[in-house]
């Protein structure tokens, strides 16, 4: 209360920054005649300007012996210094070569990934866009800026599509991916990908690729890169430069989200995979019990706790499984390890890895599919044993287990940057995290227009049936209207099963999930169109714009290569007559689906973060257009029937609801919150630990890959053996 009366009477911080920042915009306006006066070839002489005034400042402040940190400084200095002119530079590149210009909103957003925050900017607000602001102006001392992404197909994305800016003021930008290192290139053309955004991206090496001045790529393919960068043999070898600068897209998925599971390269250890399919066999035998919470009594052989992720073996299943397995017991040093590959064996049976939900077998492998994207991440493996396990259970091919070689979380990765940025439309609800482990604060930036959006109650059913036929009874009645539709699930098994049943009332409809990703851009472009149906995981809740009426620009490139023509390769004529022709057509269509109040989404579940369902929400609404959201849930929903407290499952008891009515009551609603914050608490304790016994290897770590740089990096290392000598002979000498 006393916050509140306090933040009526002197406003709230984030009133206080943006009133600070609103001098810079002033001055980037001011600019803007002077710099749109200016010819292409005097537009783009002024990197080559900016760059040798950044030099001629530094020589003549720069101090004698002056270390790295106070030299970082310096830079830090000069560069705001010159801000609002490159940024004045950037946004006339953008509006030259894309036709897209930063609003003052994008402004501000710009400043504020400058100067090391986080800045919170609503779905559709052009995000991607903004990020060229710091980029360019950051890129201009030579040390390189990272620009992190959710996936490979974003990574790729975004360096073709701001890539042209880039190219146009005399930068290099490349993309790095999990098989792929990129260029943009305007002067190279592959026709063998359907997105434009994407066909001017020239194959290098990786070392190239992190060379250029702009290097776009998911987290994990940069936090390998620098695993993989200190265990290499020879200095040629290396290809990560230093950690200078970076922009982290979607940080909360990435620094929040995904830092619960830390980066680990592993190589095949010796032992043999037969125990794998010995306990495959025994596994289907033993029977899952239960545990009473008051009696502490157990029944069964094991036990599935879904709420810590974990399985154990009761007294009477180890017993019975060390009699299958033909050895005395499980409790022993001998056969500890045996135990361990039981566990991991039941584990992989129960619910907690399913198919189609944590995994997909393709192509006879198992691939993870990452929780929070929706995304196949081939390459990766669970540890411990736990991938052998799985693939045991789905009869495919045993890959030796692996031992650890290197590793790292992805906190101690992204703090030994210089300067962190990072981007989201969600980022507020876990500023305390943010500022706790990387120091960053947030700010939230206004929307360009205002958000008109419809977030209507949630709709609660008893059973998962009901739910399931209660989401297809809305999207028959809101196809007949012609009003587009995303239904967001959380795994590719729901987003089948929903498919399933759309295909008996014959609505037409894409599915769009980790399976069937090959034709995302196309499935998203069309998402927006009137009497759409996109069923979708949460592959489509990140990275994704949804253009009411369809996106012309993807169409009128459609009709090109329709008509025989290379979309790259045609002529201005041929591209503005393409874009002319479908333009009217898509602009009847926008105002068509405006008037039906826009993309309406329908979440099918509760994720167990309040992010992830705010970004489905976010996928409608952008830019100030209509739209709606609406959940589905049930009381069967593995959010309400692990994480929900007791007084729930007793007041349903309680209360009989008849077949098909959904539940409205403050108790529900109140529930479905709670439940989400117990879930976010325990993922925040589990990242806090993981943080913890990472930092008791971290120093360790850090002196060791600074020795082995120094090793790899000085041509004569022999004073440096000599210093280890004598500091080995004091210590012994000290100690004996």
């Amino acid at each position: 209360m006393f916050k509140f009366i306090f933040n009526k009477i002197f406003g709230s911080h984030n009133e206080k920054e943006l009133k600070r920042l609103a001098p810079f915009v002033e001055k980037i306006n001011a600019l803007e005649p002077e710099i749109s006066a200016l010819s292409d070839a005097e537009l783009q002489k002024k990197t080559a300007e900016f760059k040798s005034f950044i030099t001629d400042y530094l020589q003549k402040h720069k101090q004698e012996n002056q270390d790295e940190k106070s030299l970082l400084k310096l830079e830090a200095q000069v560069l705001d210094i010159i801000l609002p002119e490159v940024f004045a530079v950037c946004r006339e590149a953008a509006k030259r070569v894309l036709n897209m210009r930063h609003f003052d909103m994008q402004l501000i957003g710009g400043v504020v990934l400058h100067e090391g925050k986080i800045a919170e900017m609503t779905t559709g607000e052009g995000k991607t866009l903004v990020a060229t602001l710091p980029a360019y102006l950051n890129t201009l001392t030579g040390r390189g800026v990272h620009i992190v992404t959710v996936n490979d197909y974003l990574a790729q994305r975004d360096c073709g599509w701001m890539g042209q800016i880039y190219n146009y003021l005399g930068l290099k930008c490349s993309s790095i991916g999990h098989d792929f290192s990129a260029q943009y290139d305007p002067d190279y053309n592959d026709t063998s990908v359907s997105d434009q955004r994407i066909v001017h991206l020239r194959p290098i090496t990786r070392q190239q690729a992190y060379n250029s001045d702009i290097t776009y790529g998911t987290n994990n393919e940069f936090g390998f890169d620098y695993l993989r960068n200190n265990m290499v043999m020879r200095s040629q070898d290396l290809i990560q430069r230093e950690l200078n600068y970076a922009i982290v897209d979607e940080v909360d998925s990435i620094l929040i989200d995904e830092a619960r599971t830390p980066l680990i390269i592993s190589g095949p250890a010796e032992e043999s995979t037969d125990k794998y399919y010995k306990i495959n066999k025994i596994v289907p035998i033993l029977k899952q019990g239960t545990r009473d919470e008051q009696s502490k009594e157990e029944t069964g052989d094991y036990i599935v706790d879904e709420k810590a992720s974990a399985v154990y073996l009761t007294e009477q299943g180890e017993a019975k499984a060390a009699s299958l397995l033909g050895v005395k017991d499980l409790s022993s040093m001998e056969t500890m390890e045996l135990k361990h590959h039981v566990d991991q064996g039941i584990k992989a049976h129960s619910c907690l890895f399913k198919r189609d939900v944590h995994y997909v077998v393709k192509n006879g492998e198992v691939i993870i599919v990452d929780e929070f994207t929706g995304r196949l991440m081939p390459g990766r493996r669970w540890s411990d044993g736990l991938h052998q396990a799985v693939e045991a259970k789905e009869g495919v091919k045993i890959a030796r287990e692996n031992q650890t070689l290197a590793t790292i979380t992805f906190q101690n990765y992204f703090r030994m940057y210089n300067k962190l940025a990072g981007m989201t439309g969600t980022a507020l609800t876990e500023e305390a995290e943010f500022m706790h482990i990387y120091k960053l604060e947030v700010v939230v930036v206004p929307t360009n227009k205002p958000l008109i959006r419809i977030a209507y109650p949630d709709v609660v059913y008893k059973t998962e049936k009901e739910k399931f036929n209660a989401i297809v009874e809305e999207i028959v009645s809101l196809h007949k209207t012609g009003r587009p539709v995303l239904v967001g699930t959380i795994s590719i098994e729901k987003s089948e099963l929903i498919s399933k049943l759309l295909q008996k009332k014959k609505i037409p409809h894409n599915v769009l999930n980790a399976k069937f990703h090959e034709n995302e851009a196309v499935i998203v472009a069309q998402a927006g169109r009137l009497g759409k149906v996109t069923i979708a995981t949460n592959m489509a809740g990140r990275g994704t714009d949804i253009l009411l009426g369809g996106n012309a620009d993807f169409f009128a490139g459609e009709l090109l290569l329709k008509k025989g023509i290379n979309p790259e390769l045609a002529t201005k004529a041929q591209k503005d007559k393409a874009l002319q022709s479908v333009c009217a057509e898509f602009q009847v269509e926008h105002e068509k689906v405006v008037q039906l109040q826009g993309l309406h989404i329908i979440g099918t579940e509760r994720h167990e973060s309040r992010r992830i369902d705010n970004q489905l929400r976010g996928r409608s609404g952008r830019q100030g257009d209509p739209g709606s959201s609406r959940f589905y849930l049930s009381l069967a929903d593995d959010l309400m029937r692990i994480f929900a407290s007791d007084r729930i499952v007793k007041f349903m008891n309680f209360v009989k609801w008849e077949e098909g009515m959904p539940i409205t009551h403050p108790l529900i609603n109140n529930s479905i919150e709670t439940a989400q914050k117990r879930v976010e608490a325990h993922n925040f304790d589990i990242r806090k630990h993981l943080l913890e016994y990472d930092n008791v290897m971290n120093k360790q770590r850090e002196i060791i890959y600074e020795q082995r740089q120094q090793i790899l990096t000085q041509d004569n290392f022999k004073d440096y053996i000599f210093d280890l000598i004598n500091e080995t002979v004091d210590l012994a000498i000290e100690k004996y």
